[in-house]
This record gives C-alpha cells, sequence and structure tokens, in this order.
C-alpha cells in the first residue's frame, strides 16, 4: 500500500512536471518566431530572472546589449520582455513607433497599491481614453497653476531663499544636502497640488522622505521582480505583505491628507489647486460611469504626480551640487556667468536662460551624467510592431534603455565623464542634442518635464549665486559613481556651503 502511494505521488509529480514544462513552453513559444529579437537562453520557469543583476540592470544590460545588439529580448519567468538600446532605436520605438508601443504592462504589485479598473493614475495606465483624459487635465491644470508663468517663477525663487536660509543654517559646516533638496522640491510640487507649504522640521514631511528612501532601497529586489512576473504571488497573504510596505504607507499618509484637505474644498470656488481642479470634475462626471474622475482614482494620480515630481528632480539637485564640488572650476565659471548676468541684487528668472549657456549645458550634462533614471517607465506593445527590423508581437514588455542613449559611445565625446561641452558649440552657444532624452520620448514624454526644468534651472542659480560649495577639508573627494534602486542617487557625500 505504502508502495502504490509513492507510486502514485511519483506519477503526480511527474505529470505535474511535464504540465508546467509545457506551459513555460507556451509561454516562450513567441521566442522561436521569424525575426524575433535575440537573447540569452532562458531556464525552465524562471526565464532570465537570475542572468540580470536587478541592482544595476543597466549595466547588465549594457553586457547583453554588447552580445546581441541594440535590441534583444528576455524572458521574466513567463513575462515576454523586449530591451531595446541605443539612440537609434529607442527614438524607432518610442518616438517613429509610438503609437505602437506606448502602452503599459499589468504591474502586479500596482493592484496592491489601488491600481484598478477605475484607478489607474497617468503615469501607469494604459495607453487609452482614460489615460488621455488624466494627461490632457494634469497638463493642462499645471499649466492654470503657473507652470510657465511667473507666478510659478516666484514660488520657486520663494522656495529657494527659503533653502538658502537653511543652509546658511549650517554656518558652513558640513552637511548633507539631499534632505533640504528634497524638502525644497516637495514644497513645489505640493503647493501645486494641496495648496500647502511644509516647513522642513514637519513630521510628515520628513517621514515621507523616510519612506520613499526606503522604498527606493528595495525597488529593484528580487521579490518584486519574481511577484510581478508570476502575478498569481500577490494572492499569498505573506507575499502580498512583504511587497512595497513602504510605498502603501504613503500612499495612505497621502490619502490622510486628501481627506484634510477635502474638507476644505468649495464646488463653487475657483479651484486652489489640482486637487480642487480635480474635485471639480469629479462633481461634473457624477452621471458619468465610464469617466475617469472619481475618488479612487485622485489618490493615484496625486500619489503619481507627487513622487515624479519630488524625487527625479531632487536627486538631480543632489547631483549637481555633487558635481560643482569635484569641479570647482565648472562652479566658478558658472558663478562668473551668474554675476555678469544676474548679478546680486535680484532673483534669477526663466527669461536669463538664454543669457547664460554655460549655466544651461552644466545643467543639461548634470541630467545627462546623473542618469537618474536609466531604464524609464516599462512600455508595452499594443499590437505586432518591428523596431530595427526585429518582430515584436502585440503585448510584449518594452524597456527602454535610457542609458544605453545618455552613454552612447557614438553620440557624447566623453560619456562617461562630466564634459559641460557636450552641449556647448566652438563658440560657446547652447546647442539641445538629439540624444538627451532623461524625460523619455514619444506620446509618453514625462509630463513634468517643463517644471523640473524651471525647478532646475531657478533652484541651481539661486544656490550658486548665494553659495560657494566645497569638499569638507579633512575629507576624501566623494565618488561620482552613483547608487542604483529604481532611481541613481548619489553615494551619501557631504559638503560644506560658504555664502558669497
Amino acid at each position: 500500500m505504502v508502495l502504490l502511494t509513492g507510486d502514485v505521488l511519483f506519477s503526480v509529480a511527474i505529470a505535474l512536471v511535464i504540465f508546467l514544462l509545457l506551459v513555460d513552453l507556451m509561454h516562450r513559444r513567441q521566442r522561436w518566431a521569424a525575426r524575433y529579437p535575440p537573447g540569452p537562453m532562458p531556464m525552465p520557469g524562471l526565464g532570465n530572472l537570475l542572468q540580470v543583476d536587478f541592482q544595476n540592470p543597466s549595466y547588465s544590460f549594457y553586457k547583453l546589449q554588447h552580445t546581441f545588439g541594440d535590441v534583444f529580448s528576455l524572458q521574466f519567468a513567463w513575462t515576454p520582455v523586449v530591451v531595446v538600446n541605443g539612440l537609434a532605436a529607442v527614438r524607432e520605438a518610442l518616438v517613429t513607433l509610438g503609437e505602437d508601443t506606448s502602452d503599459r504592462p499589468r504591474v502586479a504589485t500596482n493592484e496592491l497599491m489601488g491600481f484598478g479598473p477605475r484607478s489607474q493614475g497617468v503615469i501607469g495606465a494604459p495607453y487609452g481614453p482614460a489615460w488621455r483624459e488624466q494627461r490632457r487635465f494634469s497638463v493642462s491644470t499645471l499649466r492654470n497653476f503657473g507652470l510657465g508663468k511667473k507666478s510659478l517663477e516666484q514660488w520657486v525663487n520663494e522656495e529657494a531663499a527659503c533653502l538658502c536660509d537653511a543652509i546658511v543654517n549650517h554656518a558652513g559646516q558640513p552637511f548633507r544636502p539631499n534632505a533640504l533638496m528634497t524638502k525644497a522640491v516637495c514644497n513645489v510640487i505640493s503647493s501645486l497640488i494641496y495648496a500647502r507649504r511644509f516647513e522642513y522640521d514637519d513630521a510628515t514631511v520628513i517621514r515621507l522622505i523616510e519612506l520613499m528612501e526606503d522604498g527606493m532601497r528595495k525597488a529593484n529586489g528580487l521579490l518584486l521582480q519574481v511577484v510581478n512576473a508570476v502575478p498569481f504571488l500577490t494572492r499569498i497573504p505573506w507575499v502580498a505583505a512583504k511587497a512595497l510596505p513602504s510605498q502603501r504607507t504613503i500612499l495612505a499618509i497621502i490619502h490622510s491628507l486628501l481627506t484634510e484637505h477635502n474638507t476644505t474644498w468649495d464646488p463653487d470656488q475657483p479651484p486652489r489647486d489640482l486637487t480642487d481642479a480635480f474635485l471639480n470634475e469629479v462633481h461634473k462626471a457624477k452621471e458619468n460611469s465610464k469617466s475617469s474622475f472619481n475618488d479612487e482614482n485622485l489618490r493615484l494620480l496625486v500619489s503619481e504626480l507627487f513622487f515624479a515630481g519630488m524625487l527625479t528632480t531632487s536627486i538631480t539637485m543632489s547631483w549637481a551640487l555633487l558635481l560643482m564640488i569635484l569641479h570647482p572650476d565648472v562652479q566658478y565659471r558658472v558663478q562668473q556667468e551668474i554675476d555678469e548676468v544676474i548679478g546680486q541684487g535680484r532673483r534669477p528668472e526663466m527669461a536669463d536662460q538664454v543669457r547664460m549657456p554655460f549655466t544651461n549645458a552644466v545643467i543639461h550634462e548634470v541630467q545627462r551624467f546623473a542618469d537618474v533614471v536609466p531604464l524609464g517607465v516599462p512600455h508595452m506593445t499594443s499590437r505586432d510592431t518591428e523596431v530595427q527590423g526585429l518582430c515584436i508581437p502585440k503585448g510584449t514588455m518594452l524597456m527602454t534603455n535610457l542609458s544605453s542613449v545618455l552613454k552612447d559611445e557614438t553620440v557624447w565625446e566623453k560619456p562617461f565623464h562630466f564634459h559641460p561641452g557636450h552641449f556647448l558649440d566652438s563658440e560657446g552657444r547652447f546647442v539641445k542634442r538629439e540624444g538627451f532624452l532623461p524625460f523619455s520620448a514619444g506620446p509618453r514624454v514625462c509630463l513634468g518635464e517643463p517644471l523640473a526644468r524651471m525647478e532646475l534651472f531657478l533652484f541651481f542659480t539661486c544656490l550658486l549665486q548665494h553659495f560657494s560649495f566645497s569638499v569638507p577639508q579633512g575629507q576624501p573627494r566623494p565618488s561620482d559613481r552613483g547608487v542604483l534602486s529604481f532611481l541613481v542617487t548619489p553615494a551619501p557625500f557631504q559638503l560644506c556651503a560658504v555664502p558669497r
């Protein structure tokens, strides 16, 4: 009887293995199609999950690019992935074929964050009517509340003044600038979303920054990649509990802020901020069950804009200060240009930018060198398409390796070095380069790009107008190698700020 039971169990096990192998083969069958992008051989079940270093995926892709070409394929468990590298291939995929490649893949962990049929936000929303409605709303509302206007310049400059005051409080002693940069940028996006400013010692903003730093550290972990590649794992309670705990706490804080804000909303008054404008649209769309304007989507949209508007710009500002202390000659030239064009008697204005080619080149080179979002946000093909002559079937996840463009050795003279001359011609005039794609490109280009450009110019020029930054005496020269999570941050460093 024991032997019979053992035989039965053995037969069941063999049948289960054969079944799983057949399922695995079914999910990778498209790899055998003609002109499907080449790639490393996937392992049964896991695919290429163990062949990619998720702590540094852009470097893994760099090596695979040199083996398989600019367009290669991977298999993340049962999820087919195509990685696009290099300027020509990335522009073809995102711009020329933008209508074919602008969808978003299903991300299982998004559902743990409240993503659903009627709450899709704007950054992670599928390419369709709801996305168009929310993108149009977000862009027009940000513009109405000052984007590209003097009013928003004033907000940013007033926040820059508060940032300068906070730096003065360090009295020339060494300090880490990251948290101050995050708080300053947080207040700009918070003013647009909530019509609210946080003091730098406010417990809420300090807690948000702690949670975001923890979330970034865990964003590229193998657990998240496995859960997203095998979505049914989110149904297992202990697995779901370990996925994105910091992000869910952040959402709870944002929900609390929205609840507090909404108690003062008056539909009969002009909107004070983006949240009021969204609530007005919810009020109008009460009878429209297909509308993307609803309370659930408000929380998701606000969280996306809050994170995207705060993290990338504040990290870029930290990179800017690091690169200034590492390149004091560049810092001195920027300060000379500031003194000539702006002087010390007034605040910077966006109108000054066209008369400051070197400063403009430095800001662009900081963004290129820092490479803060190396892989962008994943795309998905909405129909069968071809990139560089290779066939990519409908429903394939598309990863655009923006790092391979910003560090493309065929485009940039010194791709792995900080070199502001990349954006200057022989006569010292600013030149915008085609390979400058830190905000991605095509229909899904970052909607916050104009705001980020304004913040970077005004914050950067204001800081260098008022301070000279340096490596603290007696400390070693900090590294300019980034620390990769989902975003690339500078390695922890300190600096000294001396008033000019």
